[in-house]
Parts: structure tokens; C-alpha cells; sequence
């Protein structure tokens, strides 16, 4: 008995019969109703053998019990369940039920064969448009074929155009590197002739003036040579003395021209440097106008400044030894003329970053220094200063952001609202002479001028911060 029982645990019928229950219930609505049948027989031809086996296993276990040990267990389990199993089962069903079971079992077999049917034709479908599938992608694979093909020719294409194109990229690099030697050569060049046409002008301003103080030295030789008397000769002298022009005023309309020339040069070409310079720094174009416009006004007051203590100067020291037919005024203008270089502009200049690192309006980058703009400050303090020896002298004139737009003073840049009636801010100043523009500035009007300025005039002054650090170049 206990080799039966070792050998029905080793084989695990248990376990086959629950996979192949499993088994059937995942396939029982794909298999046919035969399948469904056969599978259904299978199971109960395994459950048979297993009860087979069981049964041995009874019997041996009941002789190796004797012929009255088990007695009970068998009258109290095994008995009343065959008898529920066979007897009672049979007893109920009659010989009319069993007919009606019968005729259900037919036409439910009916049923199967024509579910069964269906089902093939559906399957049958299926196939034939899973056959029409298949064509289908494999026309679509033919022509992903065809077109990695392609891509595969247009790759090489392109990669031999790009070649080509990378060895005319060289080749026009090379020629722009010559072509920039040549422009910087050009450059020097210009330079070295703007040189020699400022030492022409200058050189023709001497002989104008030496011609002028020649002719009055032959008209006094003139004079002196006539033969009237003494005290005579002295009274007629005077006015010619009187009469005789200083080195300023001969060259008074030249340098006029020279100077508003050179006005204009520096809005049109150290301007743009200058911006261009400090947009590495500051990306608001505004800001960036704001700081050029607020630059060259602080270099004009500063050059007046400096002009008016210079002449101070300069008269005091002529006071006590000037003798000659001009009067002192003229001649302490003459020889500001002269001594254009004595002019100590460093420190107008740096007068003039001290002034914009306390104008409220200019919000600069605390790591950029307005030493960077020195050189347009330095030119724009040199002008305003020579603009001073004019007569009359030459001037900015005043402005304020949020005034009235006047089209005799500025015109509109091109980001204007033209609209506009109010001016927002100035990007050049208009340069007066007296009362009179000579040449207009440059300012952009926007709506709500008048707002934006209080806004930004309501800001608190900004102070140089600690992390500056002010540089002299010189």
C-alpha cells in the first residue's frame, strides 16, 4: 500500500489535472464545442484513474487492516456517499425527463454545429483579410525599402555638397581675413591722413593769420614812411593799432566749421563705438542712450567749467604785462587759441564719471566702469572746451525728459511713437549758437513720457557700489 501511495504522490495527478483545467478554461471560448468535448473526456478519464488508484489504495488498506478494523469509517462515509451518488441520482430523473434531456441535448447540439459554423466563416474571414494585411505591409515594407534608398543616395549628396560647401566656407574666411588686413591697412592709412589734413588746416589757419599780420605790418610801414609830423603820425597809427585782428578772430569761422564738423563726427562715429561697446555690457539699448546723452552734457559743463577757471587764470597772469592794440579779453582768448593743449582734460574728464556715478538717472551693471567710455568723454570735454573760444560761443541746449517734442531742436529716432507729443528721453543734444539751432539732436518720444520720467526721477540716487573699482588709464 505504501508503495501505491509513494508512487500516485510522485506522478502529482492533482497538479496535472488543475494545469490542464486551467489550460482549458483560458481556451475554452477559442476551442470548438468537439475541442470543448474531448478536453471536458480527458479530465474525466484522468479523474477516473485517479479514483482507481484511490480505490486500490482503499482495498489494500483495508486488508492490511483485518476483517473488522475499518468497518466503521467504511458503513459511516464510504457507503451513504455511493449511495447519494448513484441511488438517489437515479431514483429521480424519470423516463420522460430523460426523453426531454435528450431532445435538449439535440437541439443544443444543433445550436453548437451552427455556432460552430459561424465561427469557422468568421474565422475564415479573419484569415482572408489577415492575408490582405499581409499583403499590405509588405507593399508598405517594398516601399520604406525604396525610400531608405533615397535617403541613403540624398545622405551621400549632401554630404558631398557639404563638403564643397565647408571647403568655399575656408576659402571665403581666408579671403575675409585679407580682405580685414586690408581694411585695417586702409585704416592707418586714413588716420595717417586725417593727421596730415588736420596739420594742413592748422598750418593754413598760421598762413592766413601771418598773411593778415603781414599786410598790417606793411600798411603800418606805409604809414610810417609819410611825411607828416610826428604827433600826427601818432594819432593816425592808432586806429590801425586799434584795428589790427587777434589770431582768434582770423580764424574764428574756420575753427567754426572745424568744430561743428567734428560735433557731428563724434554722434556719428564715437557714438556708435561707444554703444557698441557698452551693449557688451548692458543689454537695454535705453540705458545704454541714456548713459552717451547724460555723458556728453556732464563734458560740456565740465569743459565750461574748466574754460572759465583756465581764462581766469590766464587773464590774471596778462593783467600785469599785456601792452598792445587788442584789448585784454582778446588776447587772453588769443592765447587760449593758441594753447588748446594746455588744457588739463583728465580731470574734466574724471569730473565727469564722478557726475554720472550719482545721476539718478542711468541704472548701470555694478561690474562695468564708465571708464570704459573715456575716450568719447575726452573727445566730447575737448570740444565743448574749443567750442568756448568762439564768439559767441557754442552751447547744448537745455533739455528734460518729458518735455514738450519740438521739431526745430530734435528729430525722432526711429523707434519713436511719432504720435507722440512728449519726448521720453534724449539720445543726442541739440547744439545752439545763441539762440539759434545749428544742428538738431536726436530724441525718442513715446506715450506717457511725462510718467515714465517722474518714475525715474522718483528713483533713489545710485552710488558707486563697493565691488567698482575706478580705473585711471592715464
Amino acid at each position: 500500500m505504501a508503495d501505491t501511495l509513494r508512487r500516485l504522490v510522485n506522478s502529482s495527478p492533482y497538479g496535472v489535472l488543475q494545469d490542464k483545467l486551467e489550460a482549458w478554461y483560458k481556451d475554452y471560448h477559442v476551442f470548438s464545442c468537439d475541442q470543448n468535448l474531448n478536453r471536458c473526456c480527458e479530465l474525466v478519464e484522468l479523474t477516473s484513474k485517479i479514483q482507481g488508484q484511490l480505490f486500490t489504495i482503499l482495498n489494500l488498506t483495508a486488508q492490511e487492516g483485518g476483517h473488522y478494523s475499518g468497518v466503521d469509517t467504511l458503513k459511516s462515509r464510504l457507503l451513504p456517499w455511493l449511495g447519494s451518488c448513484f441511488t438517489i441520482a437515479a431514483s429521480s430523473v424519470s423516463s420522460d425527463t430523460s426523453l426531454s434531456l435528450i431532445q435538449e441535448s439535440m437541439e443544443k447540439d444543433r445550436k453548437i454545429r451552427e455556432l460552430s459554423s459561424a465561427h469557422e466563416s468568421d474565422l475564415q474571414k479573419i484569415e482572408d483579410r489577415l492575408c490582405s494585411t499581409r499583403i499590405e505591409l509588405d507593399t508598405v515594407k517594398q516601399e520604406l525599402a525604396d525610400t531608405q534608398i533615397e535617403l541613403d543616395s540624398t545622405k551621400n549628396k549632401s554630404a558631398t555638397t557639404l563638403l564643397a560647401t565647408e571647403d568655399e566656407i575656408l576659402h571665403l574666411k581666408s579671403e575675409l581675413r585679407v580682405a580685414q588686413d586690408q581694411v585695417d591697412l586702409y585704416k592707418r592709412k586714413l588716420d595717417v591722413l586725417d593727421d596730415y589734413e588736420r596739420q594742413v588746416r592748422i598750418l593754413r589757419d598760421e598762413i592766413s593769420f601771418l598773411t593778415a599780420e603781414k599786410t598790417v605790418l606793411q600798411e603800418r610801414l606805409v604809414r610810417s614812411r609819410s611825411p607828416s609830423p610826428l604827433p600826427r603820425r601818432s594819432r593816425s597809427v592808432s586806429p590801425v593799432r586799434g584795428e589790427s585782428p587777434t589770431r582768434a578772430q582770423l580764424t574764428s569761422s574756420s575753427r567754426h566749421a572745424r568744430l561743428v564738423s567734428r560735433f557731428s563726427d563724434l554722434y556719428a562715429t564715437e557714438r556708435l563705438e561707444s554703444q557698441s561697446l557698452l551693449r557688451r555690457y548692458i543689454d537695454d539699448l535705453e540705458t545704454v542712450q541714456r548713459i552717451l546723452f547724460i555723458a556728453v552734457v556732464e563734458s560740456f559743463q565740465a569743459a565750461k567749467l574748466a574754460y572759465r577757471q583756465f581764462k581766469s587764470r590766464v587773464r590774471k597772469t596778462l593783467s600785469s604785462t599785456h601792452i598792445g592794440p587788442e584789448s585784454l579779453e582778446d588776447a587772453v582768448v588769443d592765447y587760449i587759441v593758441r594753447n588748446l593743449d594746455l588744457y588739463d582734460v583728465q580731470t574734466s574728464v574724471n569730473d565727469v564719471i564722478n557726475a554720472m556715478n550719482v545721476n539718478p538717472r542711468i541704472s548701470f551693471p555694478p561690474e562695468v566702469d564708465f571708464v570704459l567710455i573715456s575716450s568719447f568723454i575726452r573727445e566730447a570735454c575737448r570740444i565743448g572746451f574749443a567750442m568756448q573760444t568762439l564768439d559767441p560761443p557754442l552751447d547744448l541746449a537745455f533739455s528734460s525728459d518729458g518735455e514738450l517734442y519740438s521739431d526745430v531742436k530734435y528729430r525722432r529716432s526711429f523707434d519713436s511713437e511719432f504720435t507722440a507729443p512728449l519726448v521720453a528721453y534724449h539720445v543726442w543734444p541739440a547744439l545752439l549758437e545763441g539762440d539759434a539751432v545749428i544742428l538738431k539732436g536726436e530724441a525718442v518720444t513715446r506715450r506717457g513720457a511725462l510718467w515714465r520720467s517722474r518714475s525715474r526721477s522718483s528713483s533713489p540716487v545710485r552710488s558707486g557700489s563697493p565691488s567698482r573699482t575706478f580705473v585711471s588709464f592715464y
